[in-house]
């Protein structure tokens, strides 16, 4: 550009034109970058362009430029539908709920009393087993076709949820999904801090 410039002026003062003519550059515009919705102050995660179900672009971490976005929300649902049982056991248990041969602790001490009695490895083999013979295959699916289907979707809807009405309607129902899993995921972290802090049992304040 700069090449061209002086090209430009060395031609009109050979033409007769003043030599003090000035050739003045016009700005190109410079396009402003997106701001995500969720943090603004921060720029929009590239791999996050609002596409998929409750992508607000929120990863300040920006994992998803290490990590596929289809395994990021496989491991999102995962978690969020783990904490939505946990939440509700944890304090199913601290209302006084309990399945035959369970031992006579808060949730808090729970994990330690299953652990001496033996019945933790009894939860851990089945558990393990589902992991491998579901969680591995899907991981796999995801890394080599993540098209096939959806993060999450392991065919399991007895009630139809995800089958019915539209696809507006469907995607509701998956947004309301996730929706319940963030909250779950916050509210089980908290309640576990809480019940440590205070060592009582529900509402956990004191």
């Amino acid at each position: 550009m700069l090449a061209l410039t002086s090209s430009v002026a060395q031609g009109l003062v050979l033409f007769g034109a003043p030599a003090h003519v000035h050739v003045q550059r016009v700005a190109s515009p410079v396009m402003e970058e997106a701001k995500s919705q969720a943090i603004p102050f921060l720029k929009k995660p590239p791999g996050l362009d609002g596409s998929m179900v409750g992508d607000i672009g929120f990863d300040p971490l920006r994992l998803t430029d290490v990590v596929p976005i289809s395994w990021a929300r496989e491991a999102e649902l995962k978690h969020a539908r783990v904490c939505m049982l946990a939440f509700l056991g944890y304090v199913a248990v601290d209302l006084g709920f309990r399945v035959p041969g369970a031992p006579e602790v808060s949730s808090l001490y729970a994990h330690d009393a299953a652990v001496d009695n033996g019945s933790m490895l009894f939860m851990l083999l089945p558990i393990a087993v589902f992991e491998i013979a579901a969680g591995v295959p899907k991981v796999f699916q995801l890394l080599n076709d993540p098209d096939a289907t959806a993060p999450g979707d392991y065919k399991f809807d007895p009630m139809n949820f995800s089958s019915k009405g539209t696809e507006e309607a469907k995607r509701t129902m998956a947004m309301k999904e996730l929706a319940n899993g963030r909250a779950a995921m916050m509210a089980f972290s908290g309640i576990v801090t809480q019940s440590a802090l205070t060592g009582g049992g529900f509402p956990y304040t004191s």
